[in-house]
């Protein structure tokens, strides 16, 4: 069975792991991104990370990377990463073949990554037209039609997270997870009753997916609005790209119960019944390991028939 190296590069940590074909994990390892930056040369670190885990697995002969933001449409050059803006620009993946010339490498946005990592890999049976969101500190998204990654016109399309929202700004800011926390904040000032939630320690996301699980008022209350935020950007991508299946994952999908009957009520007021009378909202299931699983996936052989076949 081959392997390859799948590298989810994020805002803050690297992950690394060694990724069958068959989407077993193995050797997973994780590097905060501040420590890749130290030497004022990310790339150079990032590759001595690959170096490192090569050493040990010579055989392979793949590598994916994930990466959190804009990419040139050769798949080249970071354009736009703003968690890590040393690299916007960059010629990263010549970088990557001047020190690894023998091996393969694939880079894609994380969250495109990531919704071809849930089709390949994923233990759910997935029709070959969906939207996979997540929702996190940002907020990512990427659509598969008829069994492959749409990228849009120059490679950086369905930007979910950018487009206009409420009270001015967009989607991202508003349920990204600063969002949620000023939401959660701004509600909380307004908020007469009883709640788990503390008015005198900063508020936290973690801290409002726990009390919801545990039944606090407010806090669903918080989730209810945020997933009426989310689904009035998501009627807009359902009426563009004409898909009825939405897979919600990162970290914030913990809050996936809490925010699923603000998102379907939205959805079912604004949204023909074309689309309502087979709308499939689901969790995305490959969790933690989306990151690295995505990056691996980058390296199966992408054809038309491998990615049809799987996703019918």
């Amino acid at each position: 069975m081959e392997k390859y190296l799948g590298i989810d590069i994020g805002g803050n940590h690297v992950k690394t792991a060694l990724v069958g074909s068959d989407g077993t994990i193995h050797d997973f390892q994780s590097y905060p991104t501040a420590q890749l930056k130290e030497s004022g040369d990310f790339i150079s670190s990032l590759l001595d990370v690959i170096a490192y885990k090569l050493v040990g697995h010579k055989e392979v002969q793949r590598i994916g990377i994930g990466l959190p933001g804009m990419i040139s449409r050769n798949r080249h050059v970071p354009i736009d990463i703003p968690s890590i803006p040393e690299l916007n620009g960059q010629p990263l993946y010549l970088r990557l073949k001047d020190r690894f010339p023998e091996k393969e490498f694939f880079l894609e946005n994380d969250a495109n990554a990531a919704a071809l990592g849930e089709l390949l890999f994923a233990s759910q049976d997935l029709p070959h037209n969906f939207l996979f969101i997540t929702l996190g500190t940002g907020i990512g998204s990427a659509c598969v039609l008829d069994g492959r990654i749409f990228s849009g016109g120059d490679g950086n399309g369905l930007e979910l997270g950018h487009i206009p929202s409420r009270n001015n700004k967009r989607l991202e800011a508003n349920i990204g997870k600063q969002g949620v926390i000023n939401l959660a904040s701004n509600r909380l000032a307004e908020f007469h009753g009883e709640t788990l939630i503390s008015r005198d320690q900063p508020m936290s996301a973690t801290k409002l997916v726990v009390t919801a699980s545990d039944g606090d008022l407010f806090a669903r209350q918080v989730f209810n609005e945020v997933g009426e935020i989310l689904g009035e950007g998501l009627v807009a991508l359902v009426r563009i790209l004409d898909v009825k299946t939405v897979v919600i994952g990162g970290g914030l999908s913990a809050s996936f119960e809490y925010i699923k009957p603000g998102v379907l009520r939205v959805m079912n007021l604004l949204l023909p019944g074309y689309y309502t009378n087979s709308l499939d909202f689901r969790l995305a299931s490959l969790g933690n390991d989306a990151g690295v699983l995505g990056a691996a996936s980058l390296c199966q052989e992408a054809t038309s028939e491998t990615l049809s076949n799987k996703s019918m």
